[in-house]
């Protein structure tokens, strides 16, 4: 599992889950507290490219030990590139959150929902 990390250059939203914003494309995942309070991460299902996310909406589920959880999209938009890699390595999610466990690449919809999720700091803050 990885060490507990929310780095700088992420988006986050208060469902945990992050956005890596590149131009009109970001990429998504969820953060190390998502996959530590889930647990060890079994099954990962991806929507399909070319469909279409909204903020705030889930557009996939993550089954764990645990339990089964939905996955919050933090912005809107296109799915264009899902993470394939998980299928058959769902653990990735626990192992590099940030990295190889992303989860989808998206086209985004409306830049301006960007101001609405939180920088690294603010989003620690609201872990308590």
């Amino acid at each position: 599992m990885a060490d507990e990390s929310y780095p700088d250059d992420l988006l986050y939203h208060p469902e945990h889950d992050w956005a890596r914003v590149e131009g009109d494309t970001a990429t998504f995942g969820i953060t190390w507290y998502a996959q530590d309070q889930l647990g060890e991460v079994v099954f990962f299902e991806p929507p399909a490219v070319g469909t279409e996310i909204g903020k705030d909406d889930a557009y996939t589920e993550v089954e764990s030990v645990k339990a089964v959880s939905d996955v919050v999209a933090p912005l809107s938009g296109e799915v264009i590139e899902v993470n394939d890699e998980l299928k058959d390595s769902p653990e990735a999610i626990n192992d590099d959150p940030y990295g190889a466990g992303w989860m989808v690449k998206v086209r985004l919809s409306d830049d301006s929902e960007t101001d609405g999720l939180l920088d690294a700091a603010a989003y620690r803050a609201t872990l308590g």
